[in-house]
């Protein structure tokens, strides 16, 4: 990747469209550290590709078509009179490939390209500053990807996500109602709940089985959702997985499977402290939510939670349904029991 020298200050022409539905744009782009960035009319960034997640559409053919790894709706087309872009992105593009086929190469290659960009741009010094940069230009779909492959380490420590069709379903209802992230539900060795990157929410099946009334289940889930929207989940892999799993992530577009191991069970054994109960007043009253019964569910006693109960945003009002009995009774059984 020292090649990315030779293009620090190679621009070009082309067209950018954030999605299929979305209207192309002009846009100038650049080469910058590890990544493509896309930039407006007016030199404002719009947004950066890591080079190590390109994907061309159409191989051979001009004008060339890009876009991230995994989510072809959005693209960069450059035109057959930009063959020196074209050519470098190319270029690095085979650069980065020959490292994936090189396991054993790819270590000292990785360590030695990244020790090169932190003595280019000083910022990388600092392990915070080599964070930050990585959850920049790290696309959404290789959030919900890091997401899934973690449920499946946490899956085979404490069963599959409960799926009984007619509890899903009822899951689905309470979903809506709240407005929440993805939800499953895990049949076991799992604290109340869990956020993982990518918009997904675990809950304890004892949330639903343990209590009368779903507002318990519903306050976990939301509140879940507001420390995941408030602490990005990927920021805590990375900053529980070390430096190394930033280079990782920066460097090739993915995490290996030792990193993914250690961090599914740190989850599941990390003893983390609940919010404080003032701060979530507001989140139970947007969401026309009790949070008396959230609050005992936490202490059984209300002494650590008093808030939650004295000013229970819903006290005097008539809270919107979350689900219908029926509904109360399939969720109870979406793990068989």
């Amino acid at each position: 990747m020292t090649a990315l020298k030779k293009y620090d200050r190679l621009e070009a022409s082309g067209l950018w469209r954030a999605s299929h539905e979305s209207q192309r744009r002009d846009v100038v782009v650049s080469i910058g550290n590890a990544t493509l960035v896309i930039s407006d009319t007016r030199d404002q960034a719009i947004t950066h590709w890591s080079i190590a997640a390109i994907h061309r559409a159409n191989p051979g053919k001009r004008p060339a078509i890009y876009h991230p790894d995994g989510d072809p709706g959005e693209t960069l087309e450059l035109d057959s009179n930009e063959k020196q872009m074209i050519d470098a992105i190319e270029k690095l593009r085979r650069a980065v490939e020959r490292r994936r086929h090189s396991p054993g190469r790819l270590r000292w290659l990785g360590m030695a390209f990244s020790i090169s960009v932190v003595a280019a741009v000083g910022i990388f010094w600092v392990p915070q500053a080599l964070i930050n940069h990585t959850l920049n230009v790290v696309p959404k779909v290789k959030r919900v990807e890091i997401g899934e492959a973690l449920l499946d380490r946490i899956e085979r420590l404490t069963g599959s996500a409960c799926d009984n069709p007619a509890g899903i379903k009822a899951l689905a209802t309470l979903r809506a109602r709240l407005g929440a992230d993805k939800l499953s539900v895990m049949p076991g060795a799992l604290q109340n709940s869990l956020h993982l990157p990518g918009a997904h929410i675990l809950l304890n099946r004892a949330l639903f089985e343990d209590f009368e009334e779903p507002d318990v289940a519903a306050g976990y889930a939301i509140v879940e959702q507001h420390i995941s929207r408030t602490q990005d989940p990927l920021r805590a892999l990375l900053e529980v997985s070390g430096t190394w799993a930033s280079f990782q992530l920066l460097t090739t577009g993915a995490l290996n499977r030792d990193v993914l191991d250690g961090y599914a069970e740190y989850l599941l054994t990390d003893g983390r402290p609940p919010p404080a109960p003032e701060t979530l007043l507001p989140i139970f009253e947007n969401a026309q939510l009790r949070s008396t019964p959230y609050a005992y569910a936490r202490d059984i006693t209300g002494e650590t939670v008093l808030s939650l109960i004295e000013a229970d945003p819903m006290i005097g009002k008539t809270p919107k349904t979350l689900l219908s009995d029926a509904d109360w009774l399939r969720l109870q059984s979406i793990c068989g029991g």
